[in-house]
């Protein structure tokens, strides 16, 4: 587990993620061209469930399979 803080919403958090998540979710920033802190908060603002990280997790699950859904079939 790796942990990195973030101000959001005027308070620091740690997130600890696995190094593969990290990864993902910098893929992720990257692509919508954002910062991990703009894309941390924007999760943060919209989520339901309590727990950040499971939620950022999710987060990249979904985004994994709606491009995989959306890709070309061979």
């Amino acid at each position: 587990m790796q942990k990195r803080s973030f101000s959001i919403a005027g308070h620091r958090t740690s997130i600890a993620l696995e190094a593969e998540f990290w990864t993902a979710f910098e893929e992720i920033a990257s692509h919508r061209k954002l910062s991990l802190a703009a894309l941390v908060r924007e999760i943060d603002e919209t989520r339901e469930a309590a727990n950040l990280s499971s939620v950022i997790r999710l987060h990249i699950l979904r985004w994994y399979r709606d491009r995989a859904a959306t890709a070309p079939a061979d």
